[in-house]
């Protein structure tokens, strides 16, 4: 059975347990899940995650329309 080796965010620093973390998944995959619930795991593509992060870094960061509620 694979174990997936999770790695906290170099900016996940508070004290709460409130991290974000990351794994590399059979099959390219990548996962990511909050430290202060583990069991909430998303599963993406490396070509998404390359996409979000640039998004982020391109500030101001602006939400995708799909994640704007009302």
């Amino acid at each position: 059975m694979y174990q997936l080796v999770w790695r906290k965010s170099s900016f996940s620093t508070g004290a709460n347990n409130d991290c974000v973390e990351i794994a590399p998944a059979p099959g390219g995959l990548i996962r990511l899940r909050e430290s202060d619930d583990p069991t909430r795991v998303i599963t993406t593509t490396p070509a998404t995650w390359s996409a979000f992060l640039v998004s982020v870094k391109a500030r101001p960061w602006v939400a995708p329309t799909a994640l704007i509620t009302v």
